[in-house]
């Protein structure tokens, strides 16, 4: 249970926090069956299993949104990549998710001074003409204030929380310990894949907690727009920036939800749903690295109808399969070919089992009901989403990489209809993905995946005669092993050893019971008396044991 694999007391304290809320929110059942409530017993906590009335009229997706946000900033960055797994739930759960926002008090600037000085490597009044001490915003992570450099340069310092590396990489293994635990012990939760959302999860808060690591991403995208003016990413000062602390250029615009401003401005909503489209559906079916949290938080529309993006925290990647494959399922959606669909869905499902012929049918039938539809009235952002809603019915889900490009591109759907309710997204999409299909299908690509292959077939034939050398030495001296497991045999081998080990105990326990009435009635015998209860309290652990193994035995 869970006492057992906490293992750490320092975490029990955490533990017990995370049972409270749970237990608030009306997931005392939960609480329960995991095995926290025996745990926080023991360790000396009274848990109250009242649920109040107001929560308990919220709906499942509402309540575990109010509860991500009262375990705190680790739990928040969890709901945001549970966000991203449209996969995984369903439209409901994923709108509950979206409106988690990380946001946290500002600290003094006093606070940050000492670590400040040290990632600059001196006062920060050394560096900076002038520093504002209010902070512009602030999240779990991270604050960002204004400066400016001596030319005259307007700059922000997102600077990194003294102390909070520790802080969650405690609250990482608390994750991990969890995922392993409602993995096993809720077995109707199992479909979410805890252990692989939290292993997601994991990676994407270190990539966030490494400064540099954003910058580098940033410049990377920069160097994608170098020819493209419209297209803005802050630049990056690398002379102080490093892991604790991002100096790049501050971006003054209309924010992304400013949409009045937009208009005041004059700018040109739709030819700005245009070139975000655009920018983003180049960067992942042309360049395979993409932002991967385009939200209006993170766009700001300039003058001259430019657009900048902000924030490069959680990027995805792409390789050029997963670029192919994406373009033959949305090329497959907007021509109506299911075959073309279904194939690249059961690719993505990889080992998983599910009947390929029902999935091909339903498939079918979901394509069919566009059929005739022009394109510029398809829904790309509605389609994806019912299409992922029937890989949830047959437990398949989407690669990490994929869940985030899927949402990305749903998210971006949504912005363009928000600045033009006429947003084209299939026509938009349509030039890119005919695109990567003829790459895919040009000579030099052909070439170059045949060269591969055959590099791959020439290396094992030319490593054939030392694995054989190996086999036949390994067979000369009779290390050569063959096993064949039948897995029916196994289990019935298991289920004979456990029906042995149980008749051992009855006839150990039997055997006691007799032998200790015996010494019990024998007279004048000193000892005998206080051995034979000794024998009794041994055949009622038996029993008690023998009792619990069939219990357990009939359940499992």
């Amino acid at each position: 249970m869970l006492w057992q694999a906490i293992g750490a007391v320092r975490d029990l304290g955490r533990l017990h926090d995370i049972a409270s809320v749970l237990i608030r929110y009306g997931f005392g059942d939960l609480v329960r069956r995991i095995g926290m409530a025996g745990a926080l017993e023991r360790a000396g906590h009274a848990l109250h299993w009242h649920e109040p009335e107001a929560l308990a009229r919220l709906e499942p997706p509402a309540r575990v949104r109010r509860a991500l946000e009262d375990l705190g900033p680790s739990f928040i960055k969890l709901g945001q990549i549970l966000a991203t797994r449209v996969d995984l739930f369903p439209a409901e759960w994923i709108a509950e998710f979206s409106k988690l926002q990380d946001a946290a008090p500002a600290i003094p600037f006093a606070e940050l001074l000492p670590q400040l000085t040290e990632d600059l490597g001196e006062p920060p009044e050394t560096v900076f003409a002038r520093i504002e001490t209010r902070a512009l915003a602030a999240a779990s992570l991270a604050q960002v204030h204004r400066a400016w450099l001596a030319d005259g340069t307007a700059v922000i310092l997102k600077v990194r929380r003294p102390g909070i590396r520790p802080i969650v990489e405690a609250d990482l293994r608390l994750h991990a310990r969890l995922a392993e635990i409602v993995e096993s012990e809720a077995p109707e939760l199992r479909r979410y894949r805890p252990r692989e959302v939290v292993r997601q999860f994991t990676l994407s808060l270190r990539r966030e907690l490494d400064f540099s690591a954003e910058g580098r991403s940033a410049e990377r995208i920069a160097a994608h727009f170098a020819d493209h003016p419209e297209i803005v990413v802050p630049r990056i000062h690398w002379p102080w920036t490093g892991e604790r602390l991002n100096v790049q250029d501050y971006v003054e615009g209309i924010p992304g939800r400013n949409l009045a401003a937009v208009d005041a401005a004059g700018l040109d909503r739709q030819l700005l749903a245009r070139r975000g489209a655009q920018a983003v559906l180049k960067m992942m079916l042309e360049d395979g690295f993409f932002h991967a949290d385009p939200h209006p938080g993170n766009v700001f529309y300039l003058p001259d109808n430019r657009i900048a993006f902000i924030d490069f925290g959680m990027v995805g990647r792409l390789s050029e399969e997963r670029r192919y494959q994406l373009a033959m399922l949305l090329h497959g959606l907007v021509s109506h070919e299911a075959g073309k669909v279904a194939d690249v869905l059961l690719d993505w499902g990889g080992d998983v089992q599910t009947d390929g012929e029902t999935l091909a049918t339903e498939i079918d039938a979901f394509v069919d009901q566009y059929h005739g539809v022009p394109l510029k009235r398809l829904d790309l952002a509605a389609m994806l989403s019912d299409l992922i809603a029937i890989l949830r019915e047959h437990g398949l889900a989407l690669p990490p990489d994929l869940a985030l490009l899927i949402k990305a591109f749903i998210t971006l759907e949504g912005m363009g209809r928000q600045l033009d309710p006429d947003f084209d997204m299939a026509g938009e999409a349509a030039p890119f993905l005919e695109q990567v299909l003829f790459a895919h299908a040009a000579p030099g690509a052909l070439v170059r995946r045949g060269w591969r292959t055959l590099s791959s077939a020439l290396a094992l034939i030319a490593g054939l005669p030392q694995d054989l050398r190996q086999l036949l030495r390994s067979a000369r001296r009779g290390q050569l092993q063959v096993q064949v497991e039948v897995l029916p045999l196994k289990q019935f081998g298991d289920r004979l050893d456990r029906a042995a080990s149980r008749l051992a105990i009855s006839v150990v326990t039997a055997a006691l019971i007799v032998g200790s009435a015996i010494i019990i009635t024998v007279e004048r015998a000193p000892g005998l008396p206080s051995l034979g209860l000794m024998g009794f309290i041994a055949a009622v652990i038996g029993g008690i044991w023998l009792l619990i193994s069939i219990w357990r035995g009939g359940k499992g």
